[in-house]
């Protein structure tokens, strides 16, 4: 455990103890987007935001401080990424389309879209759509601004939540209907996104295990982010 004595640590030593942990973060993270993110960039924001949690860390709250880190240190690579957007408005267009495709499926039918019926219902080839997924997985991270509408984020809807006891009702209930939907995904698509996001496997990696090719893996892991968009618009 992480003490607040500890906490006062100097900058210098905090980046020896923990510079292997934003290392880590960084290179699971530039995975994940396109090569003209640098990762030492990442690191870089990484840095920073392991200096802030220094700061910001109380002991009495009952995370250890790495826990506590690591969550830091990702949201401030998340938002040096975000502040650089690369991507052109027509890719975070087609995301949208995908999701509101399989929305519209799903409502319809009440079962799970297949790529086949996304594809019909976007009006376009299955490999059109495919090559749709694989432009879109990189144009956000996923996190709550994945699960929510995308133009207003997850801080326009969580940021006025507050301390009051319905603010913390709110959190509370999105996070139980997140859980929700990840569980009544498809069996792969929880699987990938298992192997990814918990067990911070790499696309290589899932392929093997689930023998498929890594662009396969990419199409499933993009296809689950758009599906629990779908599914939790009402948020």
């Amino acid at each position: 455990m992480y003490t607040q004595e500890k906490v006062r640590t100097r900058p210098e030593e905090l980046v020896v103890i923990y510079g292997q942990l934003v290392k880590r973060i960084a290179h699971h993270l530039h995975g994940r987007l396109p090569a003209s993110v640098s990762v030492d960039d990442l690191i870089q924001s990484g840095m920073i935001g392991l200096l802030e949690a220094a700061s910001n860390y109380d002991a009495t709250k009952g995370a250890s401080f790495e826990t506590f880190a690591g969550i830091r240190i990702r949201g401030a690579m998340i938002d040096e990424v975000r502040r650089g957007d690369w991507s052109p408005r027509s890719v975070h267009r087609n995301s949208r389309r995908v999701s509101e495709a399989i929305r519209e499926i799903e409502m319809r039918t009440g079962a799970d879209a297949a790529d086949t019926d996304i594809a019909r219902e976007m009006g376009v080839s299955l490999e059109e759509y495919h090559a749709i997924l694989k432009d879109t997985r990189g144009s956000r991270l996923f996190s709550l601004d994945e699960l929510v509408d995308s133009e207003g984020g997850a801080d326009a809807h969580l940021g006025d939540f507050g301390d009051e006891p319905s603010s913390v009702t709110s959190r509370e209930r999105m996070a139980d209907d997140i859980a929700d939907a990840i569980d009544a995904l498809p069996d792969r698509e929880k699987l990938v996104l298992s192997l990814y996001y918990d067990e911070e496997l790499n696309l290589k990696e899932i392929g093997q295990v689930i023998e498929v090719s890594e662009s396969r893996v990419s199409q499933i892991l993009s296809q689950a982010t758009k599906r629990l968009r779908a599914r939790l618009s009402g948020w």
